[in-house]
């Protein structure tokens, strides 16, 4: 790259910082909203790509694991101000949420005690809304028809029954085999030649970083350190499909079930989460502030975020030949729908097992899902009323 190319990229990534910084701070509504506000802002404001490559994004980023909207934005950077402007697509929509749960990390931490133990009780109820309807939604795209169906009741079984990383990522892999071997693939749409602003070698080495940094970094991380958590977060970042929401039974795995948090402040971040605005993986910074403070925020945020970048920059060259594969259509239909199997066991265990002690609790439950569903509430609303409801009731 010549040094002209780079001053032009450094000036466009700083454009791109500040237009990502406002939709960080004003996009609230989970990774639907935000596609609806990109698609707003750079198809029909900006014209930065047409409506049949905006839509290509789209589809590349549900291809691939991660969280879908902060992947679409990382995309649009890439487009505009090559990997300069991902990072700074990624800073500016990601920073805002991530800032403001890990100050409520750091506040439980300092007065955790003083806390009344209703308002933390109401979050996790709230908590057990949101991810009702995460569930239902998901469920009714990606677990349509008896197989896919199947695919999530058995899914959802196994993990119950074998409560680890290992039987997770085992059941999504037995997932992919059962879904090339019995599901018929989406009807793959007519490729509208997505520019790719990638050269194949540096394609290349981000995939290769990719699958170095997840197979090992837990063989080189010490029992305990911020490398070990650093793995435990890269791995989930790296292995999670369907959205924000099933990053829950990842990470209550990876750090409630290893000890290094305990489970009510796990979920009153979780359900603090639904109340800021910006993608949902911003919870790794409360956990990772809730566990060692500032510097834990920043490795955690970081972890779970690089794989999404790293694949982002990876696959994207090798976009449509995977799209027109109909055994990779086949497979990830077949990951989706145990997706939803992992979403449910986490609803149970410890979602519903931890906050619903009583009928009391039920009913808060059954309202706040009403707000969000029926009522349309915004989901800060619903989690503010139920804090409050908790603070009030419990």
């Amino acid at each position: 790259m010549s040094q002209q190319e780079h001053s032009a990229n450094s000036t466009r990534a700083w454009a791109v910082f500040l237009i990502f910084l406002r939709l960080g701070l004003t996009s609230f509504g989970g990774p639907i909203a935000h596609l609806g506000f990109f698609r707003l802002e750079f198809v029909q404001r900006r014209g930065w790509l047409s409506e049949p490559h905006y839509a290509e994004l789209i589809a590349l980023c549900q291809f691939l694991p991660g969280p879908a909207s902060s992947q679409v934005g990382m995309a649009l950077g890439l487009y505009r101000a090559g990997v300069p402007g991902a990072l700074a697509a990624w800073a500016g929509f990601t920073l805002p949420s991530a800032l403001l749960l890990s100050l409520f990390a750091l506040g439980i931490g300092w007065w955790g005690a003083a806390l009344p133990a209703g308002l933390l009780h109401g979050l996790k109820i709230v908590a057990v809304a949101v991810v009702a309807q995460a569930l239902f939604g998901m469920a009714k795209s990606l677990s349509r028809g008896l197989a896919r169906a199947v695919i999530t009741l058995v899914a959802a079984w196994v993990v119950l029954s074998w409560d680890s990383v290992p039987g997770q990522l085992l059941v999504m892999l037995a997932a992919a085999g059962v879904g090339v071997l019995l599901l018929a693939p989406p009807v793959s749409v007519a490729e509208p030649g997505v520019p790719v602003p990638v050269r194949r070698a540096v394609a290349w080495a981000a995939l290769l970083l990719f699958f170095l940094l997840l197979l090992g970094g837990p063989l080189v991380a010490g029992e305990g350190s911020l490398s070990a958590l650093f793995a435990s977060f890269y791995r989930t970042g790296a292995l999670v499909f369907g959205g924000g929401h099933v990053v829950l039974p990842l990470l209550e795995q990876a750090v409630v079930g290893s000890g290094r948090l305990d489970g009510d402040t796990f979920l009153a971040g979780y359900a603090a989460a639904q109340a800021v605005p910006g993608p949902l993986f911003t919870f790794a910074a409360f956990v990772g502030a809730a566990i060692d403070g500032v510097t834990g925020a920043l490795v955690c945020l970081v972890a779970i975020f690089l794989p999404s970048l790293l694949l982002v920059v990876g696959v994207l060259p090798f976009w449509p030949v995977l799209r027109g594969s109909p055994r990779v259509l086949a497979a990830l239909a077949g990951v989706n729908a145990a997706v939803v199997g992992l979403l449910l066991a986490a609803f149970w265990r410890p979602l519903w097992s931890s906050a619903i002690l009583g009928p009391l609790d039920f009913g808060l439950a059954v309202l706040a899902l009403l707000a969000l569903v029926v009522w349309r509430w915004a989901p800060w609303v619903v989690v503010l009323a139920g804090a409050l409801a908790g603070l009030v009731l419990l």
